[in-house]
């Protein structure tokens, strides 16, 4: 929901073009070197999404008829259209971990070697921050050990870092030190750092040379990109080093939040700023609420009937979380009197 900020539009404006698909358009090529060097990678790849940039590491790493282990909610497995069956011909399998938060131990019971009945497994991926499990962070120590025992048993580790800056600001670990053990990584650059479209693909320069191909193949190959990758830059120098801002803010709407009656929310598992609130004692089911609240200019998505979610971002300032609060009061009140009468 994030909109370009003033920088970004002139950056945008100004920027000069080439031929992506040739290689030859200069602002991605700054792009995707800056975005290896912060990463510490050998190459980095220009993405139009998040979703092709997992789909593309998994294509580059699996081969049809494996499994792939992920968390019950990661992205990979609930918002990425079946891609992971329909293009790599891998199927999920899913775990369910407190908190979103895989552990070896978890993941150990469900590796499939070379077996004559069942799928063998051909990869592994996290997600930091886990959206669905609201916004939580893996801690360093066990993404690391994910990482070191997966490698001593062949498996590769993929990371979809859609929010890895919001991870990094939480815990106070570079991107690096949250990234280095795995084999590739995705990062967004739309959501919190606010650029319009795209995201990067990082890894060794092997498999970005892999991942390339799967992007044509996926229909990602652009032409005069810079135009969006001038975007990616200015988000990439601006917007991490204010990401603090939003997670106090997602810290301020729980804390207040589950003051309203009717709403439940545990504050202490607002990690960064991704909010889910549990509205099943109020008068009404998510959809419904979502569809007031929007009249009166709040936007919050319906996850489930009794779920809703919230995220705070640089549009969002303490005054906007305010009237995020007094609407969705007003909404309940009315509603509530409505139902007594």
């Amino acid at each position: 929901m994030t909109r370009p900020t003033p920088a970004m539009r002139r950056a945008m404006a100004d920027a000069e073009v080439g031929d992506d698909v040739y290689r030859e358009d200069p602002t991605v090529n700054r792009l995707q070197d800056r975005a290896a060097e912060i990463f510490n990678r050998d190459a980095a790849l220009f993405v139009p999404s998040g979703t092709m940039g997992n789909q593309a590491a998994i294509k580059v790493h699996t081969r049809s008829g494996q499994e792939i282990i992920c968390e019950e909610r990661a992205h990979v497995f609930n918002y990425e259209m079946g891609m992971l069956s329909a293009f790599s011909g891998c199927v999920p399998r899913t775990i369910w971990a407190d908190d979103g938060i895989l552990s070896w131990d978890l993941i150990e019971p469900n590796i499939r070697g070379r077996n004559d009945h069942r799928a063998r497994t051909g990869l592994i991926t996290l997600e930091n921050t886990s959206n669905l499990a609201g916004g939580s962070v893996y801690p360093l120590e066990i993404s690391n050990h994910i990482c070191d025992r997966a490698h001593q048993a062949r498996l590769a580790v993929h990371l979809d870092g859609a929010r890895i800056f919001n991870a990094s600001v939480a815990s106070g670990h570079s991107v690096v030190e949250l990234t280095e053990k795995f084999d590739s990584v995705m990062f967004c650059l739309s959501k919190g750092l606010g650029a319009p479209v795209g995201s990067l693909l990082t890894g060794n320069r092997e498999f970005i040379e892999e991942a390339l191909v799967v992007r044509k193949m996926l229909g990602g190959g652009m032409r005069q990109a810079g135009v969006l990758a001038a975007a990616g830059l200015i988000a990439l120098l601006e917007t991490p080093k204010r990401l603090h801002v939003d997670h106090e803010n997602a810290k301020f709407l729980a804390e207040r939040l589950a003051e309203i009656p009717g709403i439940k929310i545990d504050p202490a598992k607002v990690f960064t700023n991704i909010l889910f609130i549990d509205v099943s004692g109020t008068a009404l089911a998510s959809p419904a609420i979502s569809k007031q609240l929007a009249a009166k200019g709040v936007l919050a998505n319906g996850v489930t009937p009794e779920t809703m979610r919230m995220v705070t971002h640089y549009d969002v300032d303490r005054a906007g979380c305010e009237r995020a609060l007094q609407v969705l009061r007003e909404v309940l009140r009315v509603n509530s009197k409505t139902t007594v009468a």
